[in-house]
């Protein structure tokens, strides 16, 4: 029964998607964008033992980016010193980077460290005799599109928080586990953003591509003493995203688009073995389900009480559905063993007439929730692709089981002995200039 109502839940928003799919999107034209002032711009990059990625990521993307009064704003930790070389190498070749190196040594939480980076932003600020008009955050292990700069600048005139698409980058069909990545952001980002955003529903940060207006950040930080991110929140993003929504401060989530150089998102590569991914959607599951729960409650207006259920239903539909899976594979395999035999289907006698109606409705629910789910992938990623999607959604929910369970004992063991969460670091990688996609690299090489 809970699947059941999990399923028609998802089920209205894949109808208000396809209500809503003909709307047109208010891009700006070209000349438009080359009309507009270039207003200054800070990207803030925190990092911890990021000196095996940092440097490649700096070198392409200042390479890349198409747009000129901008600033990179690097946090360190002091003992991090191989982090601090990579930064300082690239800072010697490019002016553009200024390193914030935290007073404390780490790691602490992406929300201390980026923190410490707004300070050293205002103290860059204070030099210079300048202030910058918006924040954008990226990490590590990102490929920042070369226009995603100008649009935020465009939007972020009328919206104080401006959400870029965020998409894996593309790997082998064989490996399961990024896969499911490029399942879930592909369908995250062309259908539950938009119709959140159509419904009016907060929208979460996703942590990268996120463009915030200068005067929301310095509000927030008004509110907290001078830090504008929560240290102690393990998805600052999400906590962010809910805050300026409450605070009345407009946002707008710009649609996946797809151009010549490919879809205008930001790029990178997540989580490609089973332990990593556990890892970090166990971060996932912490802050967005158990700390915001803790903090918020169910105190919100009426319409976004809507959305802390669909961000917290997956505490129990997680638990569930390995062992829903489970029993769909052993009473798919009875049925077939037993057919062309005169008895009952004894698997089938356990199962009470009352809820038969309800196991068909569930089953056509994720028959077209994965062909939604195989369309979006198809568009970005081919239709070979697309083809395994219903076994990486099958790997996708043990994968959510691991982390949800890891997630409850880890958040029950603190909240008893009265421990601090431990902030849960995601390996990096970042892909060598063959595999950065080539349109994009061909179209931007001579940026800046």
């Amino acid at each position: 029964m809970w699947i059941l109502i999990s399923g028609l839940d998802d089920l209205f928003i894949t109808l208000v998607g396809f209500a809503t799919s003909r709307i047109r999107f208010p891009w700006p034209s070209a000349g438009a964008l080359n009309r507009v002032s270039e207003r200054p711009i800070a990207i803030f990059v925190p990092l911890w033992r990021e000196h095996s990625v940092i440097g490649r990521m700096l070198e392409h993307n200042l390479a890349a980016i198409r747009y000129a009064n901008y600033q990179v704003f690097v946090g360190v930790y002091p003992n991090d010193t191989r982090t601090i070389q990579a930064v300082e190498r690239q800072a010697r070749l490019h002016p553009r980077i200024q390193m914030a190196v935290c007073p404390h040594d780490g790691p602490t939480s992406k929300g201390d460290c980026l923190n410490w980076i707004y300070r050293r932003m205002k103290e860059y600020e204070m030099r210079h005799d300048m202030r910058f008009r918006i924040v954008m955050m990226h990490d590590a292990e990102d490929l920042i599109d070369p226009e995603s700069l100008r649009l935020v600048n465009w939007f972020s005139r009328r919206y104080a928080m401006v959400q870029v698409p965020v998409l894996p980058l593309p790997t082998r069909v064989a490996e399961w586990t990024h896969g499911l990545y490029c399942d879930e952001f592909a369908e995250y980002q062309r259908k539950d953003i938009p119709v959140r955003q159509h419904l009016g529903g907060f929208l979460p940060s996703n942590g990268v591509g996120t463009g915030f207006a200068r005067d929301a950040l310095d509000h927030l930080a008004a509110e907290r003493g001078g830090s504008p991110f929560d240290p102690a929140c393990l998805t600052e993003d999400y906590e962010t995203g809910f805050l300026l929504h409450a605070l009345g401060y407009l946002q707008i989530f710009l649609p996946v688009r797809i151009g010549a150089a490919g879809p205008m998102a930001t790029r990178e590569f997540f989580p490609r073995r089973p332990s990593a991914a556990i890892s970090q959607r166990t971060r996932w599951v912490t802050g967005i389900v158990l700390q915001s729960w803790e903090r918020h409650g169910w105190r919100a207006p009426l319409p976004q009480l809507y959305w802390f259920w669909r961000d917290r239903k997956g505490l129990v539909g997680n638990l569930l559905s390995p062992a829903a899976n489970l029993l769909f594979i052993y009473g798919a395999g009875s049925y077939a063993c037993n057919l062309g035999h005169p008895g009952p289907w004894h698997f089938g006698t356990h199962i009470p007439a009352w809820i038969v109606g309800g196991c068909r409705l569930t089953f056509a629910i994720a028959l077209l929730q994965a062909g939604v789910r195989a369309r979006s992938v198809s568009l970005l990623y081919g239709w070979r692709f697309a083809a395994c999607v219903p076994i990486r959604m099958v790997w996708g929910n043990f994968v959510n089981f691991a982390a949800t369970a890891i997630a409850l004992w880890e958040f029950g063991r603190a909240r008893h002995k009265g421990l601090a969460l431990t902030w849960r670091k995601t390996e990096h990688t970042y892909p060598a200039a063959a595999s950065i996609p080539t349109a994009q690299y061909q179209s931007s090489s001579s940026g800046d």
